[in-house]
């Protein structure tokens, strides 16, 4: 498979170094899941673990709602994949969810949280459970997730067919 991300810029303002990091961390979860069968994608890590690959894009899906849409921009929108019934239901109910409204819901969120944080100065502030929330440090938080996330994503994707990468 080619790679299709670009790697981040060595040089720039911050909001842009920001952005490109995040934007490489989105990008390494798409490859790591690129190519896989449903079956693939619903595989479990390791007893008594419930994490797989859809349940990581799952977990993403609703990471960015709720970051961007929820805290940075104020929206009243539920949690997704009834996580309130279910606080780990994004990787709990994998067996019969949906693979392509998983991939679909996390590309949507993707594209609001870039529209939302695109019209939001890095010290823009939201409201995260009665505390203030910077956009810079959502942004970084972010790239935090997606990063832990993409360890657990690598040794999925190796657990199934062997290929790693960065």
């Amino acid at each position: 498979m080619i790679d299709p991300r670009t790697p981040p810029p060595l040089t720039g303002d911050e909001l842009t170094v920001l952005n490109n990091w995040l934007e490489w961390h989105r990008a390494t979860l798409a490859v790591k899941c690129a190519d896989l069968s449903d079956e693939q994608l619903r595989l479990r890590s390791a007893a008594p673990s419930t994490m797989s690959l859809l349940g990581l894009v799952r977990h993403m899906a609703h990471v960015e709602r709720v970051w961007f849409r929820r805290v940075l921009n104020g929206e009243d929108i539920p949690r997704l994949w009834d996580k309130d019934r279910d606080n780990d239901a994004d990787f709990n109910d994998v067996d019969t969810a949906s693979v392509e409204e998983a991939f679909a819901t996390w590309q949507a969120e993707i594209e609001r949280a870039r529209a939302i944080s695109a019209a939001n100065p890095l010290d823009a502030v939201g409201d995260r459970n009665g505390q203030d929330c910077t956009h810079r440090w959502i942004l970084v938080h972010m790239i935090e997730e997606y990063a832990r996330h993409n360890g657990h994503a690598d040794l999925l994707r190796e657990r199934i067919d062997g290929v790693t990468g960065e």
